[in-house]
């Protein structure tokens, strides 16, 4: 008896010392964090995690760059509450070639959500303004007058405003996924579920208002657009891999992810009520260069919407990208993704060097 309780006792400790070895190989030892070197023997990197004061609360950044005399592109994450920084050492490697890519987890979301977070906080002027104050705080780190701004979803709400309303902050506007019209891309996705979806979810999906203008409604709605294939372009599992093995994430960030996701955009919304907007009427033109990517099947943000509003937006240069799957396209196809914003910084340059060149010459 006292041998098999010995050996019981040797096997949980050998399970246990497998498991830790499990979590800490396959996590990348996330306990602590940091972010990996660049290395550079001509150019001065930018490899940091940073903390910065926006709004009167600590907030978390992560900024990765070969040259820090690159343009600064700063990247706003889409959810509300879904952070984009665990992300960046699967995907940004191209880009980091090019930019310093400058990823913020927002009030309330990811590194930014701790367990103390005041909710009230969390309002649309609330974010644009804290985006705002970063934006001035990156240009002066890294003394740049002007630099890239980039929106996904909800994050290209917040984004296009900034972009319209201070355009001399701005090289160019990128809106991935670009929100339109809420009520409107809730019919779309209605209309395109109609066809795919099984009797028992068309009967969910008859229980939901449509326009889905209460957050709970838009919530169910998502879920089944989710599962139809007209969301994210990753998997859940897949993305908790990824997660996992970010050096820039501890255990305790991926619980206060985990947790900012489940709240997603909640708070935003009085009554529990999505305000209607449309910006193909409040923003009809943009005074800088302006780059739409969307997925050919989102259902989030209908691809049909993007291409409406950027017929109408008057702009001096424009793009829309179409990419084969849905509302993540950085996620399914990261190398067309990538080399769409690299050829869009090539244009841009031009475009801003052209009307240098025309300003000078007018003087």
């Amino acid at each position: 008896m006292r041998k098999l309780l010995a050996f019981f006792g040797y096997f949980v400790l050998a399970v246990g010392i497998t498991l830790a070895l499990f979590v800490l190989i396959f996590t990348r030892g996330s306990f602590g964090t940091y972010t990996d070197d660049i290395d550079s023997a001509d150019t001065r990197p930018v490899a940091e995690l940073a903390t910065v004061v926006l709004g009167d609360m600590e907030q978390h950044l992560l900024m990765r760059g070969h040259d820090d005399q690159n343009p600064v592109l700063l990247w706003l994450h889409g959810g509300a509450g879904a952070s984009q920084m665990p992300f960046a050492h699967k995907f940004d490697g191209d880009l980091e070639q090019h930019f310093v890519v400058v990823h913020w987890d927002q009030r309330g979301a990811g590194k930014s959500n701790p367990s103390d977070f005041d909710e009230s906080t969390l309002t649309f002027g609330q974010q644009k303004a804290d985006a705002l104050e970063l934006v001035h705080w990156l240009r002066e780190r890294f003394n740049q007058d002007r630099i890239y701004l980039l929106g996904h979803s909800w994050g290209s709400r917040i984004g296009i405003e900034l972009a319209a309303e201070h355009p001399e902050l701005f090289y160019a506007w990128i809106g991935v996924s670009q929100t339109v019209d809420h009520a409107r891309a809730t019919e779309l996705a209605r209309q395109w579920l109609e066809n795919r979806i099984h009797l028992e979810e068309r009967w969910t999906l008859r229980e939901i208002d449509i326009p889905a203008m209460l957050h709970e409604d838009y919530r169910r709605l998502a879920a089944i657009v989710e599962r139809h294939g007209g969301g994210a372009d990753l998997s859940f599992t897949e993305m908790a891999r990824i997660v996992l093995r970010a050096p820039e994430y501890s255990l305790r960030d991926n619980r206060q992810l985990l947790n900012s996701m489940n709240r997603g955009g909640k708070p935003l919304h009085a009554d529990g009520l999505i305000a209607g907007y449309n910006l193909t009427e409040s923003i009809p033109s943009l005074e800088i260069p302006a780059w739409f990517l969307n997925g050919r099947n989102d259902f989030n943000t209908p691809a049909e919407l993007v291409r409406e509003f950027y017929d109408n937006l008057d702009a001096p240069l424009k793009r829309f990208v179409l990419f084969p799957e849905g509302h993540t396209p950085f996620f399914h196809s990261p190398e067309m993704f990538n080399d769409a914003l690299i050829e869009m910084k090539q244009e841009v340059e031009a475009y801003h060097q052209a009307a240098r060149t025309a300003s000078v010459s007018a003087d």
